[in-house]
């Protein structure tokens, strides 16, 4: 959730969307994507969750690609009383999902990388071989954060 922009709307502007679908599961697809600051020895992951039906950015974190970035994603989404999670199995999945709710599969996870390959092509510097990278992590970040922001959440940050 982006405080800062929560922190400038007035009250009366402020929307919440806490579940995709109505009255019924909702399912999530979850995957990280990898990126890197100055040099390929500094990477920055960006984990995030969609929505399996809609296609809809739940949530994302960018941070390294250790459990604790996973365990603050899954935090972010326990409002959307998800019941089903579709990712490819890597491992911090496998360690913090519950086998019951948590399906490995590339079938069902075609989305989330239909969205990796879109972020590749308008961030450059999430290109795979690229000039274009960033210096600083919080610069990385910001670009990302911004693109996201206000492609997925429709949000103007002045």
């Amino acid at each position: 959730m982006n405080e800062v922009v929560l922190e400038r709307l007035k009250p009366n502007q402020t929307i919440v969307r806490l579940c995709c679908a109505d009255d019924a599961d909702v399912e999530a697809e979850l995957d990280e994507m990898w990126s890197f600051v100055q040099s390929k020895r500094q990477q920055r992951w960006l984990w995030w969750a969609i929505d399996h039906v809609s296609g809809d950015v739940l949530a994302y974190v960018l941070a390294d690609r250790k459990d604790k970035a996973f365990i603050e994603l899954k935090s972010l989404l326990e409002p959307f009383g998800i019941t089903q999670f579709y990712t490819d199995g890597w491992g911090a999945y496998e360690r913090h999902i519950d086998p019951v709710f948590h399906t490995v599969s590339k079938r069902n996870t075609q989305k989330i990388e239909r969205k990796h390959l879109t972020l590749r092509t308008r961030i450059k510097r999430l290109a795979r071989r690229t000039i274009c990278f960033s210096k600083s992590v919080v610069m990385h970040d910001v670009v990302i954060g911004l693109f996201i922001n206000r492609v997925a959440f429709g949000l103007n940050i002045p």
